[in-house]
């Protein structure tokens, strides 16, 4: 059990608005909360790159699909850093990177329910980058003020590079909006598609215990719902001067209050893909991550034995 007293102490830390390092103090729910929270975005990144990874080799030229290689990478470098971080956290448990990795290879971490869909076509892939990567780059914008500095420090490497990416999407939907009549058509389906996910992507109105706990620790700073509004206010202005339509007939916005009305998505159907891995893609791409993981166990295993061998002055 937390030692009552210092844990007051460090939420007067907190209050204050003070910033907690990874070799401070802090309660055993505090910990738990943001390996949780820094597990799954680290996750959520390395699945991330799979949907946009079947669509390398298939890129219209050569430029896009550097630009896209590029990206996948990215993403991979932003859940290893990630990894990094709640490999750390999870010292105390006797847990570390390999544990992390396995753990979404078993079910036992979530990922992000819009990395668990189709991406039947090129207009998916700039869609990803321009709905997906912005409505991530709000959510990790609001993360930069969080109370754990290691994650907010690091947050803003990853959210300098995601605005990259949502530019590459939004290129490629820029592309297809001045292309021909099956471009345009072919934009629109891919917006259609995206849409209700991205209603999901922030979670529901009313937040858990847990996500509520990370409002009163400031890990996070928004409630899920400020975040919603936050992408929408920014995402229809955007859809709209495109000339395409956003499917959703109940969208509007009230003019004192400047929130906007929505339809629901389906809360049922999207928790069961994020719980139970039960979408289009969720078993494909998870083995897709076995097969690179058990594959490359070789490589992980002998890296840690040269390092072993080696002397302190030198590198492996």
């Amino acid at each position: 059990m937390d030692d009552p007293v210092r844990t007051a102490e460090f939420m007067a830390r907190i209050e204050a608005g003070e910033k907690i390092e990874a070799t401070d103090w802090m309660p055993e729910e505090y910990r738990r909360l943001l390996i949780k929270q820094i597990h799954m975005h680290g996750i959520s990144e390395i699945m991330g790159a799979y949907p946009e990874k079947e669509w390398v080799t298939k890129a219209p030229t050569i430029r896009r699909k550097l630009a896209l290689n590029a990206k996948v990478q990215d993403e991979i470098g932003h859940g290893q850093m990630l990894l990094r971080l709640a490999e750390d956290l999870s010292r105390p448990y006797g847990r570390g990177r390999e544990d992390l990795m396995d753990d979404v290879i078993d079910g036992r971490v979530k990922f992000h329910n819009v990395f668990h869909l189709e991406a039947p076509t090129w207009a998916d892939a700039g869609v990803i980058g321009f709905l997906v990567d912005g409505g991530a780059i709000i959510t990790q914008a609001m993360l930069l003020d969080s109370s754990y500095a290691p994650y907010a420090r690091m947050l803003k490497r990853i959210v300098a590079e995601e605005s990259f990416h949502m530019q590459h999407g939004e290129s490629v939907v820029l592309a297809l909006a001045e292309g021909t009549d099956e471009q345009r058509a072919m934009l629109q389906s891919a917006i259609n598609r995206w849409w209700p996910a991205m209603m999901f992507f922030f979670g529901p109105r009313e937040m858990g215990p847990a996500s509520r706990r990370m409002l009163e620790y400031r890990i996070r700073t928004m409630t899920n719902e400020e975040l919603r509004q936050k992408f929408i206010n920014r995402y229809v202005p955007r859809i709209r001067a495109l000339g395409m339509t956003i499917p959703d007939p109940r969208l509007s916005q009230d003019p004192v209050t400047g929130q906007w009305q929505y339809t629901d998505p389906d809360w049922e159907w999207f928790n069961d893909v994020v719980h139970h891995n039960t979408g289009p893609m969720s078993k494909a791409r998870l083995a897709l991550r076995q097969q690179a993981h058990q594959g490359q166990r070789w490589v992980r295993e002998a890296v840690l034995v040269a390092g072993a061998r080696s002397s302190p002055g030198q590198t492996a």
